[in-house]
Protein backbone atom coordinates (compact mmCIF):
# COMPACT_ATOMS: atom_id res chain seq x y z
CA UNK A 1 0.00 0.00 0.00
CA UNK A 2 2.65 2.98 0.41
CA UNK A 3 4.54 1.61 -2.77
CA UNK A 4 1.04 2.09 -4.94
CA UNK A 5 0.66 5.61 -2.65
CA UNK A 6 4.05 7.04 -3.80
CA UNK A 7 3.62 5.64 -6.99
CA UNK A 8 0.50 7.75 -7.22
CA UNK A 9 2.48 10.91 -5.81
CA UNK A 10 4.91 10.68 -8.59
CA UNK A 11 2.24 10.36 -11.31
CA UNK A 12 0.19 13.25 -9.92
CA UNK A 13 3.73 15.15 -9.98
CA UNK A 14 4.54 14.10 -13.65
CA UNK A 15 1.29 15.40 -14.47
CA UNK A 16 1.85 18.65 -13.24
CA UNK A 17 4.97 19.25 -14.58
CA UNK A 18 3.64 18.40 -17.98
CA UNK A 19 1.11 21.10 -17.52
CA UNK A 20 3.86 23.50 -16.67
CA UNK A 21 5.71 22.90 -19.80
CA UNK A 22 3.00 24.34 -22.38
CA UNK A 23 4.65 27.57 -23.50
CA UNK A 24 2.76 30.98 -23.57
CA UNK A 25 2.36 30.45 -27.50
CA UNK A 26 0.33 27.62 -26.94
CA UNK A 27 -1.91 28.98 -24.10
CA UNK A 28 -2.81 31.78 -26.35
CA UNK A 29 -3.13 29.39 -29.39
CA UNK A 30 -6.13 27.67 -27.56
CA UNK A 31 -7.54 30.73 -26.14
CA UNK A 32 -7.28 32.11 -29.64
CA UNK A 33 -9.24 28.79 -30.61
CA UNK A 34 -12.03 29.78 -28.33
CA UNK A 35 -15.30 32.21 -30.34
CA UNK A 36 -15.91 35.19 -28.68
CA UNK A 37 -19.40 34.74 -27.19
CA UNK A 38 -22.33 36.57 -29.25
CA UNK A 39 -25.93 37.36 -28.86
CA UNK A 40 -28.31 39.27 -30.77
CA UNK A 41 -32.01 39.80 -30.73
CA UNK A 42 -34.65 40.66 -33.34
CA UNK A 43 -36.95 42.53 -33.29
CA UNK A 44 -36.32 44.16 -29.65
CA UNK A 45 -39.95 45.58 -29.19
CA UNK A 46 -42.83 43.20 -29.88
CA UNK A 47 -46.07 44.47 -29.90
CA UNK A 48 -49.91 42.98 -29.89
CA UNK A 49 -53.08 43.41 -30.20
CA UNK A 50 -55.94 42.88 -28.04
CA UNK A 51 -56.53 40.00 -29.49
CA UNK A 52 -53.68 38.31 -28.82
CA UNK A 53 -51.63 36.50 -31.49
CA UNK A 54 -48.16 34.98 -31.78
CA UNK A 55 -44.91 36.35 -33.02
CA UNK A 56 -41.59 35.41 -33.80
CA UNK A 57 -38.29 36.27 -32.02
CA UNK A 58 -35.55 35.27 -33.63
CA UNK A 59 -31.96 35.21 -31.51
CA UNK A 60 -28.70 34.94 -33.15
CA UNK A 61 -25.85 33.42 -30.89
CA UNK A 62 -22.85 30.79 -30.77
CA UNK A 63 -23.38 29.44 -27.59
CA UNK A 64 -26.13 28.67 -24.40
CA UNK A 65 -28.57 31.41 -23.76
CA UNK A 66 -31.87 31.73 -22.22
CA UNK A 67 -35.11 33.59 -21.66
CA UNK A 68 -35.76 34.52 -18.35
CA UNK A 69 -39.68 36.57 -17.63
CA UNK A 70 -42.96 36.11 -15.19
CA UNK A 71 -44.02 32.84 -15.74
CA UNK A 72 -47.85 33.98 -14.18
CA UNK A 73 -47.91 36.38 -17.16
CA UNK A 74 -50.12 37.37 -20.05
CA UNK A 75 -47.10 35.84 -22.75
CA UNK A 76 -45.24 33.30 -23.30
CA UNK A 77 -42.06 31.99 -25.29
CA UNK A 78 -42.37 28.47 -27.26
CA UNK A 79 -38.95 27.94 -25.23
CA UNK A 80 -36.76 29.25 -23.08
CA UNK A 81 -32.95 28.04 -22.61
CA UNK A 82 -31.49 27.05 -26.02
CA UNK A 83 -28.12 27.79 -27.84
CA UNK A 84 -27.30 28.94 -31.66
CA UNK A 85 -29.52 30.45 -33.82
CA UNK A 86 -33.37 29.82 -33.22
CA UNK A 87 -36.84 31.51 -34.08
CA UNK A 88 -38.69 31.76 -30.60
CA UNK A 89 -42.80 31.88 -31.29
CA UNK A 90 -43.80 34.25 -28.25
CA UNK A 91 -47.31 33.69 -27.55
CA UNK A 92 -49.74 36.68 -26.11
CA UNK A 93 -53.36 35.84 -24.23
CA UNK A 94 -56.32 38.35 -25.50
CA UNK A 95 -56.08 41.48 -23.45
CA UNK A 96 -59.88 41.87 -21.79
CA UNK A 97 -59.04 45.41 -20.58
CA UNK A 98 -59.16 48.70 -21.83
CA UNK A 99 -55.50 49.50 -20.51
CA UNK A 100 -53.00 48.58 -22.63
CA UNK A 101 -49.99 46.15 -20.41
CA UNK A 102 -46.36 45.79 -21.17
CA UNK A 103 -44.20 43.13 -19.79
CA UNK A 104 -39.99 42.42 -21.07
CA UNK A 105 -38.26 39.42 -21.70
CA UNK A 106 -34.78 39.23 -20.61
CA UNK A 107 -32.15 37.05 -22.60
CA UNK A 108 -28.64 36.21 -21.29
CA UNK A 109 -25.91 34.68 -21.79
CA UNK A 110 -22.29 33.86 -20.14
CA UNK A 111 -20.04 36.35 -21.30
CA UNK A 112 -22.21 38.70 -23.03
CA UNK A 113 -24.52 42.23 -22.30
CA UNK A 114 -28.37 40.91 -20.91
CA UNK A 115 -30.70 41.65 -24.10
CA UNK A 116 -34.17 43.17 -23.29
CA UNK A 117 -36.90 42.61 -25.60
CA UNK A 118 -40.09 45.11 -24.50
CA UNK A 119 -43.64 43.39 -25.31
CA UNK A 120 -46.47 45.28 -25.16
CA UNK A 121 -50.22 44.84 -25.74
CA UNK A 122 -53.06 47.39 -26.78
CA UNK A 123 -56.61 47.33 -24.63
CA UNK A 124 -59.66 47.27 -26.11
CA UNK A 125 -61.41 50.69 -26.50
CA UNK A 126 -64.75 51.42 -25.44
CA UNK A 127 -66.82 49.83 -27.59
CA UNK A 128 -64.78 46.15 -26.81
CA UNK A 129 -62.80 45.95 -30.18
CA UNK A 130 -58.92 46.01 -30.35
CA UNK A 131 -57.26 49.52 -30.06
CA UNK A 132 -55.51 49.64 -33.23
CA UNK A 133 -51.15 50.55 -33.34
CA UNK A 134 -50.24 54.45 -33.42
CA UNK A 135 -50.03 55.26 -36.85
CA UNK A 136 -47.08 57.72 -35.77
CA UNK A 137 -44.44 57.05 -32.98
CA UNK A 138 -41.97 59.13 -31.86
CA UNK A 139 -38.47 58.38 -34.22
CA UNK A 140 -36.49 55.52 -32.48
CA UNK A 141 -33.24 55.23 -34.23
CA UNK A 142 -32.36 52.09 -32.38
CA UNK A 143 -30.80 49.12 -34.32
CA UNK A 144 -30.81 51.76 -37.89
CA UNK A 145 -26.85 52.17 -38.09
CA UNK A 146 -25.53 55.87 -38.85
CA UNK A 147 -24.93 54.94 -42.90
CA UNK A 148 -26.46 56.40 -45.43
CA UNK A 149 -28.32 54.44 -48.21
CA UNK A 150 -24.88 54.26 -50.29
CA UNK A 151 -22.61 52.76 -47.36
CA UNK A 152 -25.79 50.29 -46.66
CA UNK A 153 -25.62 48.90 -50.25
CA UNK A 154 -21.41 48.14 -49.79
CA UNK A 155 -21.95 46.01 -47.07
CA UNK A 156 -24.70 44.03 -49.65
CA UNK A 157 -23.12 41.33 -52.21
CA UNK A 158 -25.46 39.56 -54.27
CA UNK A 159 -28.97 38.99 -53.98
CA UNK A 160 -31.30 36.49 -54.79
CA UNK A 161 -35.23 36.64 -55.32
CA UNK A 162 -38.01 34.61 -53.79
CA UNK A 163 -39.74 35.15 -57.07
CA UNK A 164 -43.38 33.67 -57.62
CA UNK A 165 -44.41 32.67 -53.95
CA UNK A 166 -45.10 35.32 -51.90
CA UNK A 167 -46.56 37.41 -54.49
CA UNK A 168 -48.52 34.74 -56.39
CA UNK A 169 -52.01 36.39 -56.79
CA UNK A 170 -55.45 35.17 -58.96
CA UNK A 171 -57.35 37.78 -60.35
CA UNK A 172 -60.73 36.88 -62.07
CA UNK A 173 -62.90 39.86 -62.68
CA UNK A 174 -61.77 42.17 -60.63
CA UNK A 175 -61.63 39.57 -57.72
CA UNK A 176 -58.10 38.96 -56.36
CA UNK A 177 -57.71 35.42 -54.69
CA UNK A 178 -54.79 32.74 -54.55
CA UNK A 179 -51.85 32.67 -52.17
CA UNK A 180 -47.99 31.72 -51.95
CA UNK A 181 -48.75 27.95 -53.79
CA UNK A 182 -51.00 29.74 -56.37
CA UNK A 183 -48.19 29.74 -59.11
CA UNK A 184 -46.72 26.28 -58.45
CA UNK A 185 -44.27 27.05 -56.03
CA UNK A 186 -44.52 25.09 -52.42
CA UNK A 187 -44.57 27.18 -49.35
CA UNK A 188 -41.37 28.86 -48.48
CA UNK A 189 -39.51 27.11 -45.54
CA UNK A 190 -35.97 28.23 -43.65
CA UNK A 191 -34.34 25.39 -44.94
CA UNK A 192 -34.81 27.04 -48.45
CA UNK A 193 -33.30 30.18 -46.96
CA UNK A 194 -30.56 28.85 -45.34
CA UNK A 195 -29.30 27.20 -48.49
CA UNK A 196 -29.43 30.37 -50.57
CA UNK A 197 -27.21 32.12 -47.89
CA UNK A 198 -24.90 29.30 -47.80
CA UNK A 199 -24.58 29.52 -51.36
CA UNK A 200 -23.09 32.71 -51.17
CA UNK A 201 -26.15 35.63 -50.96
CA UNK A 202 -26.23 38.05 -48.25
CA UNK A 203 -29.25 39.48 -49.77
CA UNK A 204 -32.80 38.37 -50.61
CA UNK A 205 -35.61 40.28 -52.27
CA UNK A 206 -39.17 39.35 -51.21
CA UNK A 207 -41.45 40.19 -53.69
CA UNK A 208 -45.22 40.47 -52.38
CA UNK A 209 -49.06 40.69 -53.39
CA UNK A 210 -51.60 42.04 -51.01
CA UNK A 211 -55.02 43.28 -52.60
CA UNK A 212 -55.76 39.16 -52.26
CA UNK A 213 -55.83 38.97 -48.42
CA UNK A 214 -57.75 42.00 -47.50
CA UNK A 215 -60.13 41.71 -44.85
CA UNK A 216 -62.13 44.84 -46.07
CA UNK A 217 -61.45 45.92 -49.43
CA UNK A 218 -62.88 49.36 -49.16
CA UNK A 219 -60.36 50.44 -46.01
CA UNK A 220 -57.92 48.04 -47.51
CA UNK A 221 -57.08 46.33 -44.28
CA UNK A 222 -54.56 43.79 -44.71
CA UNK A 223 -55.23 40.90 -42.94
CA UNK A 224 -53.06 40.04 -39.75
CA UNK A 225 -52.54 36.20 -40.57
CA UNK A 226 -50.91 37.28 -44.10
CA UNK A 227 -48.68 40.27 -42.62
CA UNK A 228 -47.70 37.52 -39.97
CA UNK A 229 -46.59 34.84 -42.84
CA UNK A 230 -44.70 37.46 -44.59
CA UNK A 231 -42.92 38.36 -41.36
CA UNK A 232 -42.10 34.69 -40.62
CA UNK A 233 -40.17 34.25 -44.53
CA UNK A 234 -38.41 37.74 -43.00
CA UNK A 235 -37.35 36.25 -40.32
CA UNK A 236 -35.92 33.32 -41.74
CA UNK A 237 -33.34 35.53 -43.89
CA UNK A 238 -32.78 37.73 -41.00
CA UNK A 239 -32.10 34.78 -38.71
CA UNK A 240 -29.44 34.27 -41.70
CA UNK A 241 -28.06 37.64 -40.92
CA UNK A 242 -29.31 38.45 -44.96
CA UNK A 243 -30.31 42.08 -45.80
CA UNK A 244 -34.15 41.88 -47.29
CA UNK A 245 -36.55 44.18 -49.35
CA UNK A 246 -40.06 43.56 -49.39
CA UNK A 247 -42.36 45.52 -51.62
CA UNK A 248 -45.68 45.76 -53.95
CA UNK A 249 -45.13 43.37 -56.39
CA UNK A 250 -47.42 43.76 -59.36
CA UNK A 251 -50.61 43.14 -56.92
CA UNK A 252 -52.90 42.08 -59.74
CA UNK A 253 -51.70 45.39 -62.00
CA UNK A 254 -53.84 48.47 -60.18
CA UNK A 255 -50.60 50.61 -60.16
CA UNK A 256 -50.61 49.78 -63.78
CA UNK A 257 -52.50 52.99 -64.38
CA UNK A 258 -50.20 55.60 -64.43
CA UNK A 259 -52.50 58.42 -66.04
CA UNK A 260 -54.05 61.37 -64.31
CA UNK A 261 -57.32 59.98 -64.13
CA UNK A 262 -56.05 56.89 -61.73
CA UNK A 263 -53.71 59.16 -59.83
CA UNK A 264 -55.40 59.91 -56.59
CA UNK A 265 -57.27 56.48 -55.93
CA UNK A 266 -53.98 54.82 -56.45
CA UNK A 267 -52.04 56.95 -53.91
CA UNK A 268 -55.00 56.49 -51.69
CA UNK A 269 -54.55 52.76 -52.13
CA UNK A 270 -51.11 53.14 -51.80
CA UNK A 271 -50.80 55.10 -49.04
CA UNK A 272 -53.52 52.77 -47.07
CA UNK A 273 -51.25 49.68 -47.38
CA UNK A 274 -47.91 50.81 -46.85
CA UNK A 275 -49.30 52.34 -43.22
CA UNK A 276 -49.66 49.24 -42.35
CA UNK A 277 -46.97 47.50 -43.61
CA UNK A 278 -44.76 49.97 -42.02
CA UNK A 279 -46.54 49.70 -38.81
CA UNK A 280 -46.27 46.02 -38.65
CA UNK A 281 -42.74 45.87 -39.60
CA UNK A 282 -41.73 49.08 -37.72
CA UNK A 283 -39.65 47.33 -34.81
CA UNK A 284 -37.20 46.25 -37.39
CA UNK A 285 -33.87 47.11 -37.71
CA UNK A 286 -32.05 48.51 -40.53
CA UNK A 287 -31.78 44.89 -42.97
CA UNK A 288 -35.05 44.80 -43.74
CA UNK A 289 -36.02 47.93 -46.12
CA UNK A 290 -38.93 48.46 -48.04
CA UNK A 291 -39.53 48.84 -52.01
CA UNK A 292 -42.95 50.59 -53.12
CA UNK A 293 -43.96 49.24 -56.16
CA UNK A 294 -42.20 46.94 -58.34
CA UNK A 295 -42.30 47.71 -62.82
CA UNK A 296 -44.94 50.46 -62.89
CA UNK A 297 -46.03 50.61 -66.65
CA UNK A 298 -49.27 50.88 -68.56
CA UNK A 299 -50.62 47.84 -68.79
CA UNK A 300 -49.40 45.83 -71.49
CA UNK A 301 -47.78 48.50 -73.07
CA UNK A 302 -43.98 48.13 -73.29
CA UNK A 303 -43.10 51.48 -75.60
CA UNK A 304 -41.99 54.93 -74.04
CA UNK A 305 -43.67 56.30 -71.46
CA UNK A 306 -45.47 59.84 -71.63
CA UNK A 307 -44.96 63.02 -69.72
CA UNK A 308 -48.20 62.18 -67.81
CA UNK A 309 -47.19 58.29 -67.09
CA UNK A 310 -43.65 59.75 -65.81
CA UNK A 311 -45.39 62.39 -63.64
CA UNK A 312 -48.10 59.93 -62.28
CA UNK A 313 -45.30 57.23 -61.49
CA UNK A 314 -42.90 59.70 -59.60
CA UNK A 315 -46.04 60.36 -57.35
CA UNK A 316 -46.45 57.03 -56.52
CA UNK A 317 -42.65 56.86 -55.21
CA UNK A 318 -43.59 60.10 -52.76
CA UNK A 319 -46.66 59.16 -51.75
CA UNK A 320 -44.62 55.24 -50.47
CA UNK A 321 -41.92 57.60 -48.98
CA UNK A 322 -44.50 59.54 -47.26
CA UNK A 323 -47.09 57.20 -45.78
CA UNK A 324 -43.72 55.23 -44.47
CA UNK A 325 -42.32 57.95 -42.70
CA UNK A 326 -45.28 59.24 -41.13
CA UNK A 327 -45.04 56.19 -39.05
CA UNK A 328 -42.43 57.16 -37.08
CA UNK A 329 -40.09 54.95 -34.63
CA UNK A 330 -37.51 53.06 -36.69
CA UNK A 331 -39.40 54.00 -39.79
CA UNK A 332 -38.39 57.14 -40.02
CA UNK A 333 -34.32 56.09 -40.46
CA UNK A 334 -35.24 53.00 -42.63
CA UNK A 335 -33.82 52.36 -45.84
CA UNK A 336 -36.43 52.87 -48.64
CA UNK A 337 -36.15 51.66 -52.45
CA UNK A 338 -38.14 53.98 -55.22
CA UNK A 339 -37.97 52.63 -58.65
CA UNK A 340 -38.06 54.17 -62.24
CA UNK A 341 -41.25 54.01 -64.85
CA UNK A 342 -40.96 50.01 -65.36
CA UNK A 343 -37.30 49.82 -63.82
CA UNK A 344 -36.53 50.45 -67.51
CA UNK A 345 -32.51 51.98 -67.01
CA UNK A 346 -33.37 54.27 -69.67
CA UNK A 347 -36.63 55.36 -69.03
CA UNK A 348 -35.29 56.16 -65.26
CA UNK A 349 -32.21 57.69 -66.63
CA UNK A 350 -34.16 60.15 -68.68
CA UNK A 351 -37.63 60.35 -66.37
CA UNK A 352 -37.09 59.86 -62.85
CA UNK A 353 -37.43 61.91 -59.99
CA UNK A 354 -36.13 61.64 -56.22
CA UNK A 355 -38.70 61.98 -54.28
CA UNK A 356 -38.52 64.33 -51.16
CA UNK A 357 -37.62 63.28 -47.84
CA UNK A 358 -37.56 63.94 -44.17
CA UNK A 359 -34.50 62.74 -44.07
CA UNK A 360 -31.25 62.76 -45.85
CA UNK A 361 -29.65 59.79 -47.87
CA UNK A 362 -31.80 57.44 -47.14
CA UNK A 363 -32.93 56.63 -50.67
CA UNK A 364 -32.23 53.87 -53.06
CA UNK A 365 -32.85 53.68 -56.86
CA UNK A 366 -34.35 50.09 -58.13
CA UNK A 367 -34.20 49.15 -61.92
CA UNK A 368 -34.17 45.76 -63.67
CA UNK A 369 -32.05 44.61 -66.49
CA UNK A 370 -33.46 41.41 -69.41
CA UNK A 371 -31.67 42.50 -72.30
CA UNK A 372 -31.48 41.52 -74.82
CA UNK A 373 -35.23 40.35 -74.83
CA UNK A 374 -34.78 38.02 -77.41
CA UNK A 375 -31.81 36.00 -75.68
CA UNK A 376 -33.19 36.89 -71.79
CA UNK A 377 -36.85 35.98 -72.07
CA UNK A 378 -38.57 35.52 -75.54
CA UNK A 379 -39.81 32.07 -75.35
CA UNK A 380 -41.56 31.94 -79.06
CA UNK A 381 -39.83 31.94 -81.48
CA UNK A 382 -37.63 33.53 -83.18
CA UNK A 383 -35.30 34.09 -80.94
CA UNK A 384 -31.66 33.89 -79.78
CA UNK A 385 -30.16 31.27 -77.45
CA UNK A 386 -26.45 32.61 -77.24
CA UNK A 387 -24.71 35.95 -75.93
CA UNK A 388 -21.93 37.52 -75.84
CA UNK A 389 -18.38 38.11 -77.69
CA UNK A 390 -16.76 34.51 -77.10
CA UNK A 391 -20.27 33.11 -79.06
CA UNK A 392 -19.71 35.73 -82.12
CA UNK A 393 -20.77 34.74 -85.45
CA UNK A 394 -23.54 32.10 -83.39
CA UNK A 395 -27.16 32.54 -82.78
CA UNK A 396 -26.21 35.99 -80.74
CA UNK A 397 -28.83 39.34 -80.96
CA UNK A 398 -27.11 42.35 -83.07
CA UNK A 399 -27.82 44.43 -79.97
CA UNK A 400 -28.18 44.10 -76.07
CA UNK A 401 -24.39 42.67 -76.12
CA UNK A 402 -21.61 43.57 -73.94
CA UNK A 403 -21.21 47.02 -74.77
CA UNK A 404 -24.69 47.70 -73.78
CA UNK A 405 -24.06 46.43 -70.39
CA UNK A 406 -21.52 48.57 -70.02
CA UNK A 407 -23.31 51.80 -71.28
CA UNK A 408 -26.79 51.00 -69.14
CA UNK A 409 -25.12 50.46 -66.21
CA UNK A 410 -22.77 53.40 -66.74
CA UNK A 411 -25.42 55.49 -67.19
CA UNK A 412 -26.89 54.03 -63.36
CA UNK A 413 -23.40 54.63 -61.97
CA UNK A 414 -22.87 58.70 -63.22
CA UNK A 415 -26.66 59.99 -62.23
CA UNK A 416 -27.23 58.12 -59.12
CA UNK A 417 -24.36 56.11 -57.47
CA UNK A 418 -21.38 59.10 -57.90
CA UNK A 419 -24.13 61.29 -56.66
CA UNK A 420 -24.52 59.65 -53.70
CA UNK A 421 -27.54 57.88 -54.86
CA UNK A 422 -27.41 53.68 -54.70
CA UNK A 423 -28.74 51.40 -57.29
CA UNK A 424 -30.68 48.25 -56.89
CA UNK A 425 -30.54 45.94 -59.74
CA UNK A 426 -33.33 44.34 -58.68
CA UNK A 427 -33.92 41.82 -61.05
CA UNK A 428 -31.85 40.02 -63.58
CA UNK A 429 -31.65 36.47 -65.50
CA UNK A 430 -31.93 34.56 -68.82
CA UNK A 431 -33.74 31.62 -68.92
CA UNK A 432 -32.61 28.33 -69.01
CA UNK A 433 -33.99 26.74 -72.69
CA UNK A 434 -33.47 23.11 -71.63
CA UNK A 435 -35.07 21.66 -74.39
CA UNK A 436 -32.72 22.44 -76.69
CA UNK A 437 -30.28 19.33 -77.79
CA UNK A 438 -26.72 18.41 -78.53
CA UNK A 439 -24.53 21.16 -79.60
CA UNK A 440 -26.88 23.89 -79.45
CA UNK A 441 -27.87 23.38 -76.10
CA UNK A 442 -23.98 23.27 -74.96
CA UNK A 443 -23.57 26.24 -76.78
CA UNK A 444 -26.94 28.20 -74.89
CA UNK A 445 -25.55 26.61 -71.13
CA UNK A 446 -22.14 28.35 -71.62
CA UNK A 447 -23.39 31.58 -73.19
CA UNK A 448 -26.03 31.70 -70.24
CA UNK A 449 -23.67 31.30 -67.96
CA UNK A 450 -21.32 33.69 -69.35
CA UNK A 451 -24.46 36.23 -69.44
CA UNK A 452 -24.93 35.87 -65.67
CA UNK A 453 -21.29 36.14 -64.57
CA UNK A 454 -20.61 39.26 -66.94
CA UNK A 455 -23.86 41.14 -65.85
CA UNK A 456 -23.22 40.54 -62.24
CA UNK A 457 -19.82 41.39 -62.60
CA UNK A 458 -20.66 44.58 -64.27
CA UNK A 459 -23.13 45.87 -61.63
CA UNK A 460 -20.95 45.35 -58.83
CA UNK A 461 -17.72 47.44 -60.70
CA UNK A 462 -20.74 49.89 -61.97
CA UNK A 463 -21.84 50.09 -58.04
CA UNK A 464 -25.39 48.42 -58.14
CA UNK A 465 -26.14 45.63 -56.04
CA UNK A 466 -27.68 42.92 -58.25
CA UNK A 467 -30.08 40.36 -57.25
CA UNK A 468 -31.26 37.46 -59.47
CA UNK A 469 -34.80 36.75 -60.64
CA UNK A 470 -35.18 33.25 -59.38
CA UNK A 471 -38.89 31.78 -60.31
CA UNK A 472 -38.94 27.97 -58.56
CA UNK A 473 -40.05 26.74 -62.13
CA UNK A 474 -37.88 23.58 -62.96
CA UNK A 475 -39.28 23.11 -66.43
CA UNK A 476 -37.87 24.41 -69.79
CA UNK A 477 -37.58 28.67 -69.90
CA UNK A 478 -36.93 28.84 -66.46
CA UNK A 479 -34.81 31.00 -64.24
CA UNK A 480 -34.39 28.11 -61.44
CA UNK A 481 -31.61 28.10 -59.38
CA UNK A 482 -32.85 26.59 -55.85
CA UNK A 483 -35.50 23.34 -55.38
CA UNK A 484 -37.80 25.37 -53.34
CA UNK A 485 -39.10 21.94 -51.64
CA UNK A 486 -35.27 20.97 -50.70
CA UNK A 487 -33.15 23.76 -50.93
CA UNK A 488 -30.66 22.05 -53.36
CA UNK A 489 -28.82 23.76 -56.12
CA UNK A 490 -30.49 22.71 -59.10
CA UNK A 491 -28.64 24.76 -61.88
CA UNK A 492 -24.92 24.76 -60.15
CA UNK A 493 -23.69 26.53 -63.30
CA UNK A 494 -25.52 29.25 -62.66
CA UNK A 495 -25.15 29.79 -59.24
CA UNK A 496 -21.13 29.59 -60.23
CA UNK A 497 -21.23 32.04 -62.58
CA UNK A 498 -23.06 34.88 -60.28
CA UNK A 499 -20.39 33.86 -57.31
CA UNK A 500 -17.75 34.70 -60.14
CA UNK A 501 -18.88 37.31 -61.28
CA UNK A 502 -19.54 38.92 -57.80
CA UNK A 503 -15.44 39.13 -57.01
CA UNK A 504 -14.13 42.02 -58.79
CA UNK A 505 -10.08 41.77 -60.12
Amino acid sequence: MVMMYRLKIILVLFMLSLLSSVGCSDKEKISEEIPVPELTVNPLTLEFSAEGGEKTLSIYSNTNWQINFLTSGWVRPSLTTSSGNVMVKVTADPNENRESRETTFTIKAAGVENVVVTITQAGKDSTGEPEEPEIYIEPDNTGMRNLSSLQLTQLMDVGWNLGNSLEAIVVNNGVYSGGETSWGNPLTTKTLIDSVKQAGFNCIRIPVAWSHKLEDPTTYKISKTWLARVEEVVNYALSNDMFVIINIHWDGGWMNHPDYGHQQAINNKLSALWKQIAIYFRNYDDRLLFAGSNEVMVEGYYGSPSSENLAVQNSFNQTFVNAVRATGGRNYYRHLVVQGFNTNITYTYNGFILPSDVIEKRLMVEVHYYDPYEFTLKEDQPYNTQWGAPFAGGDVTNWGQEDWVESAFGMMKTKFYDNGIPVILGEYAAIHRTSLTGEAYVKHKAAREYFLEYVTNAAKRKGLVPFYWDNGNKGNNSCVIFDRSTGEALDRGALEAIMKGKILN
